[in-house]
């Protein structure tokens, strides 16, 4: 889709509006729309900046210097675009260290495995932990032969079917595994696509079960494990890891805005977390939605668009292995009585392909107001708002405390190709979407702070 000019939008906008009922804010929006749509289709900063930061600083870890590297960086930036307000936020985080680690099969065939180890997970202890598979399809089937798990590294071959499901073994996995007298847990990767790509995430342990090593194969390995069992065969496999979990670490929330013109006090949260895994350069997750919701502030403070209220961007330290930077951004507001005058916190953290919308979680008459405003980005097809979000993990405390949220709604089918890899990298962005996505944000984010009353909760 090429750029959009500003006169063939005012038509477009225009003519889909005119007998539409109740549209007092599509019309008074459209021209202001039209402005950022045009101002962010018009050329590839946004994928320039998402380059920048990615190239030069990938695996933003929490706990490590790459992160907090990133994070300077990003403050200066936001300097130097002139954003009013730039400050940052102290968070303790979580430290934990992948160090070396592989995988190989011994017998019946040698072979090495792609694997990754699952953050939070412990080591082997220094020497490999060699043992007998024992391959099993779900916590049942565990459960059905859990004498036979004693002793062994319990593979889950799991296929995909969706996150919320299938990610439950990446979870929970090891603690299951160690209840049944296994010494280490393996999982499938979460994912429907693979090209020999393993894939991270977090673990848990449970305080009242042994912590055994957990890691995670390709999808094609566990399928390759699978036929050598169900041919008769006894696959030995041998795992190394060095990981560990260090004392806490300092980092930061990053907190940028551009402070209302009449109502400075009620606040429009946009925002991403800025940490990713150590593994590929987090671009898609979520560097990009950091890099859209920035581009989006950037756009309407250049514009000189002065919203009626305080539009704030949060990149969020810390969403990938502990949430506690978004938790600090909530106690800190509650503590200050700001949560009150939290009109709409908004969060891009599910890829930045093609837009198609917002998912929405509040009331129904903030709903049918949102539509108005989602209206005005039928131009860049992404008029579309639905009931319920996705991608809005950082936001979600926020929410449980009353606040309404939305997360930017894009085309998700190779999300989780790429999810938690290696292969998390610039190559997988599209220019011309990414800049769809910071139009999206900017003209919501703007219209929503700038109509003449309050969304309501």
């Amino acid at each position: 889709m090429a750029p959009i000019s500003f006169l063939l939008l005012t038509i477009i906008l225009s003519s889909s509006m005119a007998d539409q009922p109740g549209s007092e804010i599509t019309s008074d929006y459209r021209i202001a729309a039209g402005r950022l749509i045009e101002a962010a289709t018009s050329d590839h900063q946004a994928w320039e900046r998402l380059a920048h930061l990615t190239d030069y600083y990938p695996r933003r870890l929490s706990g490590s210097q790459m992160l907090e590297d990133a994070i300077d960086w990003s403050v200066n930036k936001l300097k130097e675009d002139g954003i009013p307000e730039v400050r940052t936020q102290e968070v303790q985080v979580p430290h934990w260290v992948r160090g070396d680690e592989y995988a190989r099969v011994l017998s019946p065939v040698p072979k090495e495995l792609p694997m990754l180890g699952l953050g939070g997970s412990v080591g082997t202890g220094g020497e490999p932990v060699t043992a007998q598979v024992l391959v099993v399809g779900s916590f049942q089937e565990l459960e059905d032969r859990a004498d036979e798990a004693r002793g062994r590294i319990v593979v889950w071959n799991v296929p995909f079917t969706d996150y919320g499901a299938t990610v439950q073994y990446r979870g929970r996995g090891a603690i299951e595994a160690a209840k049944a007298g296994a010494v280490a847990s393996v999982i499938r990767s979460v994912t429907q696509f693979s090209m020999q790509t393993p894939h991270t995430g977090g673990m848990r342990y449970d305080p009242e079960v042994p912590r055994i090593p957990g890691a995670a194969i390709t999808p094609e390995d566990a399928e390759w494990i699978q036929r050598m069992v169900n041919r008769g065969e006894t696959v030995e496999l041998e795992l190394y890891m060095e990981a560990e979990t260090l004392p806490d670490a300092m980092s930061r929330n990053v907190i940028a805005e551009i402070p209302g013109s009449e109502y400075p006090d009620e606040i429009v949260v946009i925002g991403c977390h800025i940490d990713s895994w150590d593994v590929g350069h987090g671009v898609m997750d979520d560097a990009g939605g950091c890099i859209v919701t920035w581009e989006a502030l950037r756009l309407i403070h250049q514009l000189d668009l002065k919203p009626k209220r305080t539009i704030r961007l949060v990149l969020f330290t810390n969403e990938e292995n502990g949430m506690r930077g978004a938790f600090a951004y909530r106690d800190k507001v509650i503590e200050s009585g700001e949560i009150e005058n939290h009109v709409l916190a908004l969060e891009v953290d599910f890829g930045v392909f093609e837009p198609r919308g917002f998912g929405f979680t509040g009331s129904e008459e903030a709903f049918l107001i949102l539509e108005q405003v989602a209206s005005l980005l039928e131009p860049i097809g992404a008029a579309t708002l639905r009931e319920g979000t996705a991608g809005t993990v950082d936001i979600g405390p926020l929410n449980r405390e009353g606040v309404p949220i939305m997360g930017l709604d894009v085309d998700t089918e190779r999300y989780f190709w790429y999810h938690h890899t290696e292969a998390d990298r610039m190559e997988i962005i599209d220019a011309g979407e990414l800049a769809r996505c910071v139009a999206a944000v900017a003209v919501m984010a703007y219209v929503v702070a700038d109509m003449p009353e309050r969304l309501p909760r």
